[in-house]
């Protein structure tokens, strides 16, 4: 993987300026909203939330606001960020903490090896004690994602080879989320993604 500089250039061009950014704030609020009402749907209950790579903190703000006595911790690789928002600085692949209800990892996967990201998912695994938001670009999105606004530089893998190392711990449910096995809450067979 190429060495990036998450700097204030990196968020300004990704995230901050309407004209170049590859998701909105509008974007991650929706994002946000959807998971948030789910796990209301699905009865899980959400009394911490974890954002690895939470950037400028959009969705995880949004989320506190989703469940208000949500204990919520922002964690960023970003010396920048971590500088400029406060969050705690630490790595998808070793952060250490313990479990949290919901763990969000949105768009942080593709910037690491495939070692790395292997290690990512197990570490995303120990971190998650319900549920688990959780997107990366893959090779089958490259035909609908605009490669002008998205970040090229990551490293772009075929959609099974994040679901086979994803099922040895979770059960996706759909839209990007996914539950810690063993299951502790019944969801539809229909409505699971991995059957």
């Amino acid at each position: 993987m190429p060495e990036l500089n998450f700097d204030a250039a990196y968020y300004q061009r990704f995230y901050a300026d309407q004209a170049s950014s590859a998701v909105s704030s509008g974007e991650q609020r929706i994002q946000a909203d959807f998971v948030a009402a789910y796990l209301r749907y699905l009865s899980i209950e959400v009394d911490s939330i974890l954002d690895v790579g939470c950037g400028l903190g959009v969705m995880l703000a949004q989320l506190q606001a989703a469940f208000p006595r949500a204990r919520a911790q922002g964690v960023e690789f970003s010396a920048y960020l971590c500088q400029a928002r406060g969050w705690r600085q630490g790595s998808v692949v070793d952060y250490k903490d313990e479990p949290y209800d919901l763990v969000v990892c949105h768009d942080v996967l593709g910037y690491l090896s495939a070692r790395e990201a292997t290690r990512a998912i197990k570490n995303l695994a120990r971190l998650t004690r319900s549920a688990l938001y959780l997107s990366v670009l893959t090779e089958e999105d490259l035909e609908i994602c605009d490669t002008e606004r998205t970040d090229m530089q990551q490293a772009v893998r075929p959609v099974d080879w994040y679901k086979s190392r994803l099922e040895k711990h979770f059960v996706a449910v759909g839209g990007g989320l996914f539950l810690r096995k063993p299951l502790q809450h019944p969801v539809w067979a229909l409505e699971r993604a991995d059957d």
